[in-house]
Order: C-alpha cells, then structure tokens, then sequence
C-alpha cells in the first residue's frame, strides 16, 4: 500500500518524514539508515553541490571550503527571513535556502513512496514568535509557500504537541488526560488532550484538545546561554578595556554564540571590527581566540562543541567544551550545577508557560494522568525535573524524542487526505 500523503517535521535542529503504511505510521528514510536528519545545509565551494544532514555537517567538520547553516527554523518570522546571504558570488535568500532544504524532505518521501506526494502535513510549532500573531502568521505562510514551491499541492498544518499526542495514543489502553511536553531546538510546546483507543478511531479531535501553549525557547537557547556564561569569556567576552573604561562590546560574542546569527560575522567589516576590538582590550591574547574561529569559519564548530558538552551533562555531572584553535585545545569545563545555573531562570519561564497551558483547559495538575514527554531538550535534568515534579501522581511517558511528531503528523495526513 503506498502512501500518497505525508508528514513533515521540520525542526529547529532536526528534521524527519512520516508516512502511514498498512495503518501505521512510519518514519521515511533521509540518510542512509537514518530516519532522523539534521536540519543542516552546507554549500560546498570546492565542488558546488549542496549537501544536506549529516552529510553537510561532515562537509564541514572535513574543513571543506564552503558555508555551512543550521537552525533555519528560527529565521521564520523573524527579519532575517527577508535577508540573504553571500555563497560565492551569488546572494541567496534564507528562505530559499530553506526550501532547498525541504525540496530534499520531499524528494526523500517521493522515492518512499514510489511516486510524487501531492498532500503533506506540516508540523508547526504553537508559536513560532511569541507574543506577535502578525509574525507568527508570516512564519507559517512562509513555510507553507516554501512546500508549495516544492511541489506540494494540498498543505496543512498542525501543532506539534497534537501531532506528538495523536503518537502516543496509538500504545495508550484506557482514557488518559495527557499533557504532551514536546521540547526541542527551538520551542517548548504543550497541549492537553483526552485520548483513549476509542478517540484515536475519530476523524475530527477538536473537542479533545483542551489547550495548547508554547514559548520560543529550546535547545539552541540552552546552549546558547552555556556559551555565554563558559565558552565566550575565554575568548573576551565580559573582559575590560585596557584603559579600564568598559568592558569591550558584546555583540558579535553574542551572535556567535547564537546557531542562526553565526554566519553573520563572515564579512570583511567583522573582521576588522575585531582586530579594533583586540587592540583595545586589556587581555587581547583572549580577543585572538574570537579572531581565530571567526576567521576560520569555525563558529559552527564552536557551537557544536558548546551542545556536545550539554548533552554529555544530561547523563554526567562533568563536561566540557573543547575547542581546537590553531595553537591550543581550548578546554573549559562545566558542570551539571553549572548547567542548572545559565538556564535556571528560562527554565522557569517553561514552568510558567506549562501552567498557563494548565489555566487555559481549566485543569488542575492533578487531573493530569499521563505526561508524554518528546523532543531531545526534554531530557535536561533542570528542564525535565522542574516540570514532573509539578505532576507527582501522574504516569510518564517517554516517546521517541526525535520522531513522535514525524510519526503524529504521517497519522494526521492519513486521517486528512486519506491514501
């Protein structure tokens, strides 16, 4: 039986395709043997090609001559979106480049399916930028063009958090008032929803879906607060003038510790700035760190070294960020309680964000059954623990963290469009 519609989740820092076969949904293959892909595009200058995944990400870390862009989801609905970046001689806008990114999506799907894929459900998150409708509403109709571009005829969309629930129902045996957790790169989301093998069968959940609530804040939020706090003042950041004046300017540390502002900094006049900025600074042999990586192109790689040491401290209570620079291995390490510290305070605004999804059903936390927990920042200790323990006698769940939206959106547009 061959799916003739689909799912995409189209994440901040992973992406994946579902399908329904026989009844069950399924994950497509991206890369080989891989159902899971990094949302990662790399224009290689030494041959031309665009590589995507993993296969970008090799490009870069082998020192291909080329630029390399991740966390593209977070340009939508920002300005950014409109911009364009400098790939040789040409100017390419972002949201081109996220189109090519979903062209491959598509192509991935179309070849499982043995045909072209008219009908698609987007994953989207429950805001893609707070507290701005008018934006949020530009992301959507910017990514939904994107698709369309690409191919898609028919486009819908649903909430991530629903798309993880309409997962986690298919193991669930009895009623279950769920709250769905879904964490990732760029969002928290949440929604709460009645489900029970007797609502799976209906083809309308409206009414089971009590509320849904997110806040733009995710894993590449995390890390870059740990940048921020250990990895940017070995390279100056916070350090002073060396006529004790002020400390030196922090833009350009913030946006290298930010996924989607790095490439920003690959210009000539940034370069400059900061050979100006390590003249006036009282240590400029930290200053040359930040000149280094920066006229290397290794700012990705900084970042990537900054999310290694994050994740090893999900499992460990010691890490560190190791950064080669040409005369040194940087090493600073990091601990768990380190961790707990740069994002103690967003952490809390999660925990607020889940209590207004709690006001908005009208529930208490009580009346909560089951927690379903998905998305790969659902398993940082502070994160993870802060929101469980505001649910002690509810059951929880741990579904695939980086597929049950795949997985959830195939259902959804088999239920929408059919076979």
């Amino acid at each position: 039986m061959r799916a003739v519609s689909g799912g995409i989740d189209f994440g901040t820092s992973n992406s994946t395709v579902g399908c329904v076969e026989n009844g069950r949904p399924r994950l497509v293959e991206l890369e080989r043997g891989e159902a899971t892909m990094p949302s990662a595009v790399f224009f290689n200058f030494e041959d031309d090609r665009t590589y995507f995944g993993r296969s970008a990400i090799a490009c870069y870390t082998e020192n291909v001559e080329g630029r390399l862009l991740r966390a593209l989801k977070s340009v939508l609905g920002s300005s950014l979106i409109e911009e364009k970046t400098r790939i040789k001689a040409h100017s390419i806008a972002f949201s081109d480049i996220i189109g090519s990114f979903l062209h491959y999506l598509k192509e991935r799907l179309d070849t499982h399916a043995g045909e072209a894929v008219d009908n698609i459900v987007l994953g989207r998150p429950v805001h893609f930028v707070d507290d701005d409708p008018a934006a949020d509403m530009r992301a959507q109709d910017e990514l939904e063009k994107a698709v369309r571009r690409r191919g898609f005829r028919n486009v819908e969309f649903q909430f991530e958090p629903i798309a993880a629930a309409l997962d986690y129902e298919q193991q669930v045996v009895k009623e279950e008032l769920a709250l769905i957790i879904d964490i990732g790169g760029g969002t928290s989301d949440f929604s709460i929803v009645r489900v029970s093998p007797e609502r799976a069968k209906s083809a309308t959940r409206k009414d089971d879906i009590l509320s849904s609530h997110g806040v733009h804040i995710g894993g590449t939020d995390f890390d870059r607060l740990v940048s921020i706090a250990h990895l940017m003042p070995e390279l100056g950041y916070g350090s002073p003038t060396k006529d004790g004046r002020r400390n030196l300017p922090v833009g350009y540390y913030n946006d290298l510790a930010t996924w989607q502002r790095i490439h920003l900094l690959y210009t000539n006049k940034v370069m400059s700035d900061l050979r100006q900025i390590r003249y006036e600074a009282a240590r400029p042999e930290l200053v040359e760190r930040m000149i280094e990586i920066v006229g290397n192109r290794q700012g990705h790689a900084a970042a990537a070294k900054v999310e290694q040491a994050k994740i090893a401290l999900t499992e460990r209570m010691e890490s560190a960020i190791e950064v080669s620079l040409g005369r040194e291995e940087l090493q600073v390490p990091v601990t768990r309680a380190q961790l707990d510290e740069a994002i103690g305070t967003t952490v809390e605004r999660v925990r607020r964000a889940v209590m207004s999804t709690l006001a908005d059903a009208g529930i208490e936390p009580a009346q909560i059954t089951a927690l379903f927990l998905t998305g790969g920042s659902s398993a940082i200790p502070l994160l993870k623990e802060s929101v469980l323990s505001m649910f002690p006698s509810a059951s929880v769940v741990m579904g695939d963290m980086f597929g049950s939206v795949g997985l959830g959106l195939a259902l959804d547009a088999w239920r929408k469009f059919g076979e």
